[in-house]
């Protein structure tokens, strides 16, 4: 038998999804009403068993200290939050009051919006006003490709040791093969997957999880 990396078709998928655990009524709700009221972007939305798995690695890990960079309608968010302990806080950096309107409605609903803070603006000038000195234990990454490196530098002196950085879309939908790129996003992505392999202050590894996630922990 192959030691490969399945390649998941419907019906696989499908499996993967019922044999996790399930949603509840907060997550199924957040899905459909962003597919429903935001169709163009929905797309930007973490896959549904990728918000269970953060949750888990989350918990496993322990987290007390996150920051998130891109929230969009708020599933990475609630995912997060949800594995925090007890006393944990979330920072949420993003530039768009109206798809964070619905993720503030959610994290309400779901009880966690007294361990959530929303930071509206552009991430990287947020990230500059935080504290130099290491404090986080986990991270996020989901936002604005070509940005993504910038983020990467201004996180790794901030993390603990020990700290986990999760990067999403690093497969960019398979596009990361090409030997031509077409996008500036997958152009980004290429160079920001090259760097984060080369980068001694961390040991990663790439999971094809959903679009591609990348959990790098910080020695």
């Amino acid at each position: 038998m192959t030691k490969e990396t399945l390649t998941l078709n419907d019906a696989l998928q499908a499996y993967v999804v019922a044999n996790g655990s399930a949603p509840d009524d907060v997550v199924r709700d957040l899905i459909e009403e962003t597919a429903r009221v935001l169709p163009a972007d929905a797309g930007m939305q973490i896959a549904r068993e990728q918000a269970a798995f953060m949750t888990l690695l989350t918990r496993i890990h322990g987290a007390r200290n996150a920051l998130e960079i891109g929230t969009f309608t708020g599933l990475s968010s609630i995912a997060i939050a949800r594995g925090l302990s007890d006393g944990g806080r979330l920072t949420c950096l993003d530039v768009s009051e109206e798809f964070t309107a619905i993720a503030r409605r959610y994290w309400a609903r779901a009880g966690l919006a007294d361990r959530i803070e929303l930071r509206i603006g552009p991430a990287a000038e947020t990230l500059a006003a935080l504290p130099g000195e290491p404090h986080l234990d986990l991270a996020f990454i989901d936002a604005d490709k070509t940005g993504y490196l910038g983020y990467w530098e201004a996180l790794v002196p901030r993390m603990l040791p020990g700290g986990l950085i999760l990067v999403d879309n690093v497969l960019r939908h398979g596009h990361i093969v090409d030997p031509m790129p077409g996008d500036a996003g997958t152009v980004a992505m290429v160079e920001f997957n090259r760097r984060v392999l080369a980068d001694p202050r961390v040991e990663s590894v790439l999971l094809p999880i959903a679009d591609g996630l990348t959990i790098a922990r910080v020695l």
